[in-house]
C-alpha cells in the first residue's frame, strides 16, 4: 500500500495550472482556499477520513513529476519483492 501525498501548496499549484490550461477563471488564493477546505473536510471527516493506513508507505510526490512518482512506485515494489524471497 502506497499514501499518495503533497503539500497543499502544491496541489493548488496544480489545480491552478490545470484550470489555466482548461480556461477556468480563478485565482490561485482562490484554489488554495478551496484545497485547504477539503483537506480539512477529508480528513475531519467521523466516517472513512481520509489517513495514511498503518501498513502503507508514505510518498510525498510534491517535488516530483509523474515520471519521478511512477519510479519511486517500482523502486517500492521491487524492494518489496527482494524482502519477500
Amino acid at each position: 500500500k502506497i499514501f499518495l501525498d503533497c503539500s497543499i501548496e502544491e496541489r493548488a499549484n496544480r489545480r491552478f495550472k490545470q484550470n489555466q490550461e482548461k480556461g477556468i477563471e480563478s485565482t490561485y488564493e482562490e484554489v488554495l482556499a478551496s484545497i485547504k477546505e477539503r483537506h480539512r473536510l477529508e480528513t475531519e471527516r467521523e466516517v472513512a477520513p481520509f489517513v495514511q493506513a498503518e501498513d502503507a508507505i508514505y510518498l510525498d510526490s510534491t517535488n516530483l513529476n509523474i515520471d519521478e512518482v511512477v519510479e519511486k512506485i517500482v523502486e517500492y515494489i521491487k524492494e518489496k519483492r527482494n524482502t519477500n524471497i
